[in-house]
């Protein structure tokens, strides 16, 4: 009997690599992370690696937006909120960054896990 087997970080969302339709769970789970408009394109759906390169390529791009909101925003808001109001913005883009970088891992390990990559369990 094979057992399943996803590593750390793989997302709760997405059944571990060859257990019975976790493709399906990819691909919906991918789609979930890239904007709206990429569910009309059928090529994506009927090739979930593409699918999951693009899903990557977006969080990527989410990560460096919001790092670049992070490195000015403390100047672009000065004249127009409060300190607290600020910090809370900053505050924000943190929370934002760590939750993209667990994306990002996630992410990453399903698209590995569609390029063919298997994980063994490890005592």
């Amino acid at each position: 009997m094979s057992r399943h087997v996803a590593p750390p970080g793989w997302p709760p969302e997405v059944r571990p690599p060859d257990a019975p339709d976790w493709e399906a769970t990819a691909v919906s789970w991918l789609l979930d992370l890239c904007p709206p408009e990429y569910r009309r394109y059928q090529g994506l759906r009927r090739h979930p690696v593409v699918l999951a390169r693009f899903a990557v390529i977006h969080v990527e791009a989410d990560q460096a937006a919001v790092r670049r909101g992070l490195s000015g925003i403390r100047m672009d808001l000065r004249d127009v909120a409060t300190d607290a109001v600020v910090e809370a913005a900053v505050q924000t883009f943190l929370l934002e960054d760590a939750r993209l970088a667990t994306v990002r891992r996630a992410a990453g390990l399903v698209e590995e896990a569609l390029r063919g990559r298997r994980y063994v369990a490890r005592l």
